[in-house]
């Protein structure tokens, strides 16, 4: 039997889009949609940059099984709320079609935002799946995120699910990812010595000007500012519950196995940004279809032989957690299926090109449990 991992707890943030159900536009009827919310619904619910977007809090969990019945609480009760408002609650990480209302809502931090970074901050919205792992050590967590850096492409590639732009496809599996990319604090963790060299390196962004402060560092790892935990920020919301239960599985035995490397006195590699930054393109661009850099041993490789790798990896891990099967499962799936661009190119091959089948479909994978 694999030797149980410490306890580390999870925790999700996903973002939805509102979509109108006929047009498929980007509805501004978030503060609709939040105020129809009730009860620990409501309380779990964020207001989030774009009046056409709203996101839903997990409770911390200890396991995915607990995990995936929070999931579907909320996905079931946002979107009933924003059927009361008119639109379709969608699980998709890129605008498909169009957003009309770009303004931010009324909140200082996001008139901030909006005078410092300009049309940057009136892109369309993008809708991104945060996973929360309990590390309450923080210069654990900062050298956790070291660890993380070889393997987050892989994670982004898993996670692709917004190939739509303007009522087209991108050829990119994440346009999130791309357009996101805009943002000056945006992209692979760098890597650092300890947390003080993390906080002097926040601190120093701020007074640039680069960050309005230190909740703006979006790099894809984190340690993150509200909880005792590593925040994994990397990946496109999920189309559908399993595929963000099969995510944060996978998160979570990588910061179990990056921990213990980090007590073991094992060094994260030491790889150059700009290959990290090149890796990460290569995710976004390609999802699973397609090679992805392998940044261990250079080149690039079959998606799927370095999605194998990361499961060996962390498998020990996932066996501790008793995870390994539910994993291996859903990866089978994953594997036969596709992730969510995947299916998405399917369907408007099938349709000629029909993008309104596309959103009938994802909005209904959204609730699919």
């Amino acid at each position: 039997m694999a030797p149980v991992p410490a306890v580390c707890t999870l925790g999700v943030e996903e973002e939805y889009l509102l979509l109108d159900p006929i047009t498929g536009q980007s509805l501004p009827v978030a503060d609709r949609v939040l105020a129809a919310l009730s009860g620990p619904s409501r309380e779990q619910s964020r207001q989030e940059f774009r009046h056409s977007m709203v996101e839903m809090v997990t409770p911390i969990c200890a396991d995915l099984a607990e995990l995936r019945e929070h999931l579907v609480v909320l996905r079931r009760a946002a979107a009933e709320a924003a059927g009361a408002a008119g639109a379709r609650l969608v699980a998709v990480a890129a605008t498909p079609v169009c957003e009309p209302h770009r303004s931010v809502p009324d909140k200082d931090r996001y008139r901030a935002m909006s005078h410092r970074f300009g049309p940057v901050a009136h892109d369309p919205a993008v809708c991104g799946c945060h996973v929360h792992v309990g590390v309450p050590d923080r210069e654990l967590a900062v050298q956790v995120c070291n660890h993380l850096r070889p393997w987050l492409p892989v994670v982004q590639a898993l996670t692709a699910n917004s190939p739509l732009h303007d009522g087209r496809d991108t050829g990119h599996a994440s346009w999130r990812a791309i357009q996101f990319d805009r943002w000056p604090s945006v992209g692979p963790t760098p890597h650092f010595e300890s947390a003080d060299d993390y906080d002097r390196t926040v601190r120093d962004l701020v007074d640039a000007g680069i960050m309005l402060d230190p909740q703006m560092v979006y790099w894809y790892a984190r340690p993150s500012v509200a909880y005792p935990t590593v925040e994994i920020r990397v990946g496109d919301v999920c189309p559908t519950v399993d595929d963000t239960v099969l995510v944060a599985g996978l998160l979570r035995a990588l910061v179990a196995t990056a921990a213990e490397d980090v007590r073991a006195g094992r060094s994260a590699p030491r790889i150059r940004d700009c290959l990290v930054a090149a890796a990460h393109w290569r995710a976004a661009h390609d999802g699973v279809d397609g090679d992805l850099v392998d940044l261990r041993a250079g080149g690039s490789r079959p998606a799927w032989e370095l999605i194998d790798e990361l499961v060996a990896t962390v498998a020990p891990a996932l066996a501790g957690y008793g995870d390994l099967d539910l994993v291996t499962h859903q990866l089978d799936r994953l594997r036969r299926d596709g992730n969510g661009a995947t299916r998405q190119r399917r369907i408007l091959t099938d349709t000629d090109g029909d993008v309104r089948a596309v959103l009938d479909e994802l909005a209904a994978r959204t609730l699919d449990a």
